[in-house]
């Protein structure tokens, strides 16, 4: 823990940190809430699901193009558009009465819009440390991400269900304003200007780690979401049961991206690491007792941030500064549509043979990551004797102090 107060003690890494967790905080409550809102105007899960697969379609299509924006116009001006257009888009959804095919719309445009800040922030931090402890921040940004999805959920929930849907989805907008302006007004953001990439919209995924970590977030994040829903279907929504699991399975995954941050990444670490996510959810076939998930789900996440983190790290050592931006936006991506492939298809299972068919689900998502990761494990990058740091353009980048 000593290595990780020093490095949050490094000129600007704690304040960025905390501004991006908060910009992003949105993204632990909007599923939800358009979800419980839709679903109360429009008296349908079957709309507020179309509705939400409208905004899920959105910020997978958005995500790489949207990041590179940022090296042709810059950072704080892709952000504050996108910031801008998001929240106005929430707020439509919130205030103003529309038939279903107009609140689809205001779905999409809120998905489309969404501000790329993950992609912005971890293009950043490459410039902010010395590249020995770049992994490091690659692991503590993983786990603290787990905030966000323990916190989001409680937060939306409670205002929704207590206080109203509308106040639920304008609680979003006022977050999403104030965490993404505190945000891009970071300094941070002023002193690094991300190259413009001299190839073409999708380029990057040709080089291997970039594929390998997109296709391997799909499958992480697609087990995860389909454990999640079998979670609740076992116990139910309003559940303490579930409630409990799910923080422990997230309490787990931040743990584990605190005990592998200084560990030597080595081409076979992710499968190592998948292993200990495979194990986790394979127990969780033995029983379905609310001790025995807890304990599993635990384990499960104690591989997930660190995962997480190597593929950080890894792409982040394979592309040139100019598309690392990109690169985040392919995996980001990559993990929205494992998130929403992992819970229609967990939610069939459900349907067909019960909760236990969710962690069927989850557990062949995961076993396809292990076999991937230790199949082409000679696509990964050795960085026991090299940072993380991205290769350099040919061109300068240029620095504001």
């Amino acid at each position: 823990m000593s290595g990780y107060r020093d490095l949050l003690r490094a000129p600007g890494v704690a304040r960025i940190i905390a501004a991006q967790l908060a910009a992003r905080l949105p993204s632990g409550m909007l599923a939800l809430a358009v979800l419980l809102h839709v679903e109360h105007i429009h008296h349908s899960y079957g709309a507020a699901g179309t509705v939400l697969a409208a905004t899920s379609i959105g910020q997978a299509v958005a995500g790489p193009v949207t990041s590179r924006w940022m090296g042709r116009w810059g950072m704080r001006r892709v952000l504050v558009v996108t910031t801008l257009v998001t929240a106005a888009a929430i707020a439509a959804l919130a205030v103003v009465p529309a038939p279903l095919p107009v609140t689809i719309l205001f779905g999409l445009i809120a998905g489309l819009a969404s501000p790329p800040v993950q992609s912005a922030v971890r293009t950043i931090y490459p410039k902010m440390v010395n590249a020995s402890r770049l992994t490091a921040l690659y692991s503590l940004d993983a786990s603290l991400q787990e905030i966000i999805w323990i916190a989001g959920p409680v937060l939306i929930t409670f205002v929704s269900t207590q206080v109203s849907t509308v106040v639920g989805l304008l609680m979003i907008v006022a977050v999403t304003l104030a965490g993404g302006l505190w945000f891009i007004l970071s300094p941070e953001l002023g002193r690094v200007r991300i190259p413009r990439s001299r190839r073409s919209l999708g380029r990057v995924l040709r080089t291997p780690t970039v594929i390998l970590t997109t296709v391997l977030g799909f499958l992480l994040i697609g087990a995860t979401s389909a454990a999640e829903a079998g979670v609740v279907a076992s116990f139910g929504e309003g559940a303490l049961e579930s409630g409990f699991i799910l923080a422990v399975f997230a309490v787990g995954s931040f743990l584990g991206g605190l005990a592998f941050g200084n560990i030597p990444m080595t081409p076979w670490s992710m499968a190592r690491r998948f292993a200990i996510v495979t194990v986790g959810i394979a127990l969780t076939l033995v029983s379905l007792n609310a001790w025995w998930l807890g304990g599993s789900l635990a384990l499960a996440g104690f591989g997930i941030a660190p995962v997480l983190a190597m593929s950080f790290a890894i792409t982040s050592a394979s592309v040139k500064f100019s598309e690392t931006a990109e690169a985040y936006g392919w995996i980001n991506t990559g993990q929205l549509i494992g998130a929403a492939l992992g819970s229609a298809v967990a939610g069939f299972m459900i349907d067909g043979v019960g909760a236990r068919g969710a962690m069927l689900t989850s557990f062949t998502f995961v076993v396809v990551g292990l076999i991937v990761a230790a199949v082409f494990v000679k696509g990964f990058p050795d960085l026991r004797h090299r940072d993380a740091s991205p290769i350099p353009d040919t061109e300068p980048v240029q620095t504001h102090p």
